[in-house]
């Protein structure tokens, strides 16, 4: 019989260690359920087999480590040797797999992984990183401003090139995608691209300035692979790709294609997950996956905006608590940390913001942000242009140390915005 518990285990360099808040089955202890889960997610099963022998017993056995019955937290060391290299796919079929189907757990949330620095060499990690987005951008000490196409599908491929133009000569850097827009019969991809780079490369000439596209190139991972091609051939810089939706699998084959292009995560569907603090996966794990493969930049939310997730949310993907991850200063999030000569990654705050919510998401989370305004671009009186011009107001005033009240009395784009849409302090 194989024995899991094992409290103060010093798991070593070589172990991935996940976390987990499990509430057990009634009848069951947490240590009981906690033997389910590492048995279930490693070398074991539900009950003693024959075929069990001394060499996996010992070497592959994971470590139940700390059990905390107050907070129903639950820290399971597993040997790297149970995990193929470069195969994250198969990470997670392991330690967020069976386990959240089984009888012992009422519920059962992964808040959190620890992977060791043999497992992360195994991966690429990002290519850019906020340091080589900034470099392309020459944007080098404010958040970068974005927005997303909308409608998010109807516009034709003119249609989206003109709002994308709009955007950029109103001072915004990046105009996107949305996560559903990929190739419909009202929007080729391949159109759609070739105009809209031809408005950009327009908007460049006429601001002086630096300005990314992101097209959404998410589909079948052979199509997503020729889409992103079609994008650098055209000139484009960017892609975007909505990573859980893709898997692990399909982003990992879109960095190691290793074609030259920012890698800008969506997290659309995350919310399946993450929503319920009791069960799923936390975004924090989620979050640290993506990087390890490969993005340079990723949507954490907003804690201002329209989405589920709030402050709380944002700040634990802004300071973490592992000795690993130490915060140079109070607002730096977890992202932007060196770790295991991984590039630091773009935060990307999306979702009901405004140019009334700037500055109390920059108090948040920085100047390293991305801050992205759907309808709070496109939505202003004035149109795109004037709420492109905005935003970029509003951040102006925060840099500066103005109250954006009172910068707005001097600046009429900002002045509509904020009646329109109100301001936070």
């Amino acid at each position: 019989m194989v024995e899991y518990l094992d409290i103060g285990y010093e798991y070593g360099s070589n172990d991935l260690v996940a976390e987990y808040y499990a509430e057990p089955a009634k009848g069951l202890t947490l240590e009981k359920a906690a033997e389910h889960l590492a048995k279930e997610s490693s070398i074991g099963t539900w009950t003693d087999i024959s075929t069990m022998n001394e060499r996996i017993a010992t070497k592959l056995k994971p470590h139940i480590f700390e059990v905390d019955k107050k907070k129903n937290i639950v820290k399971i060391a597993y040997p790297s040797e149970l995990f193929e290299n470069g195969n994250m796919a198969q990470v997670y079929s392991a330690i967020a797999g069976n386990i959240f189907g089984m009888n012992a757990v009422k519920n059962l949330r992964l808040e959190d992984i620890d992977f060791p620095i043999k497992m992360i060499k195994g991966f690429k990690g990002p290519k850019f990183g906020i340091r080589g987005v900034r470099k392309l951008l020459k944007v080098k000490d404010r958040p970068l401003a974005g927005t997303i196409v909308k409608p998010k599908v109807g516009l034709n491929p003119s249609q989206h090139a003109k709002v994308a133009y709009n955007a950029w000569v109103g001072g915004l850097d990046i105009v996107k995608d949305d996560e559903n827009l990929t190739s419909m019969k009202f929007n080729k991809f391949e159109e759609r691209i070739i105009k809209t780079l031809e408005l950009r490369d327009r908007a460049e000439s006429e601001t002086g300035e630096r300005k990314m596209y992101m097209p959404n190139v998410t589909a079948e991972t052979q199509t997503m692979l020729k889409r992103a091609e079609f994008v650098k051939e055209h000139g484009g810089e960017y892609v975007m790709i909505d990573i859980l939706t893709a898997g692990w699998s399909g982003l990992q084959s879109l960095r190691e294609a290793d074609l030259g292009l920012v890698i800008h995560a969506h997290r659309a569907m995350h919310g399946a997950l993450t929503r319920n603090e009791r069960h799923g996966i936390s975004m924090i794990a989620l979050a640290k996956t993506a990087r390890i493969i490969g993005v340079d930049q990723i949507h954490i939310g907003t804690a201002v905006g329209k989405m589920h997730g709030g402050t709380g949310e944002v700040k634990m993907l802004e300071i973490e608590v592992e000795e690993k991850f130490v915060p140079e200063n109070d607002n730096q999030h977890i992202l932007e940390q060196e770790y295991a000569n991984l590039k630091p990654v773009f935060a990307v705050a999306s979702g009901g913001l405004h140019p009334g919510l700037t500055a109390p998401l920059m108090d948040i989370l920085g100047k390293n942000v991305i801050m992205q305004y759907g309808g709070g671009c496109h939505g202003h009186p004035e149109g795109t242009r004037a709420g492109a011009v905005a935003i970029r107001q509003s951040i102006d005033a925060k840099i500066k140390g103005i109250d954006v009240k009172t910068y707005a009395r001097t600046h009429k784009e900002l002045a509509f915005a904020l009646k329109k849409w109100g301001y936070k302090k």
